[in-house]
């Protein structure tokens, strides 16, 4: 009976470390700028209006062994929108568009993750935009992992979803083509134990 006992703490224990081993936190890598959020939406319909946000930060965590339980919140500054036109980009920071005065964050928070392949799957979460915040879904495809030059370790994935600028109270529009916005998010995740993903 004893030996059955110590054959069980044997186990316990051995199962501990690994399951700390598989579940790993990361560190969106903004600031060696290995990470991009972009966007674009039709001008009139004729054409395509491109950007990107400078500043944001985030991480993710992610179990190759049950990716079910992946996660990951990231925090944008909407004031650093940039579609390389500044004045253009005063219009876009604006009360008529995002008003970042007023709603200076844009956040992300998964909430789901459904694996659909071995490198991809459906992720949900809330999105709060603008003031509002709303329930989206996005395919994920990890693009690769494995150790880097300097003895860490990255995980990158990507992503493109639509939303509705009307959805989170962005009336100001121009004209039925340009209510869409379509995001492009590609993240590279260096892990980072220290790191906790809300």
């Amino acid at each position: 009976m004893k030996r059955l006992s110590i054959y069980i703490i044997l186990l316990i224990l051995w199962l501990i470390p690994s399951t700390i081993l598989f579940a790993d936190n990361y560190r969106i890598d903004t600031e060696g700028a290995h990470a991009s959020i972009n966007f674009k939406i039709k001008h009139l319909g004729y054409s395509w209006l491109t950007g990107r946000f400078n500043r944001f930060k985030g991480g993710f965590s992610y179990d190759p062994r049950n990716p079910g339980k992946t996660s990951i919140e990231i925090t944008v500054q909407t004031a650093s929108i940039d579609s390389a036109h500044a004045e253009r980009d005063k219009h876009l920071r604006s009360r008529k568009f995002l008003d970042v005065r007023k709603y200076p964050e844009a956040k992300f928070i998964s909430t789901s993750y459904k694996q659909t392949s071995k490198t991809t799957g459906i992720l949900s979460g809330k999105l709060t935009l603008h003031g509002v915040s709303k329930p989206v879904s996005m395919r994920i495809k990890q693009i690769g992992a494995g150790k880097d030059p300097w003895g860490g370790f990255r995980r990158g994935f990507e992503t493109e979803f639509k939303i509705r600028l009307h959805d989170f109270g962005i009336k100001h529009s121009l004209g039925s083509a340009s209510e869409e916005l379509i995001m492009t998010i590609y993240l590279e995740g260096i892990k980072d134990h220290t790191y906790v993903v809300p």
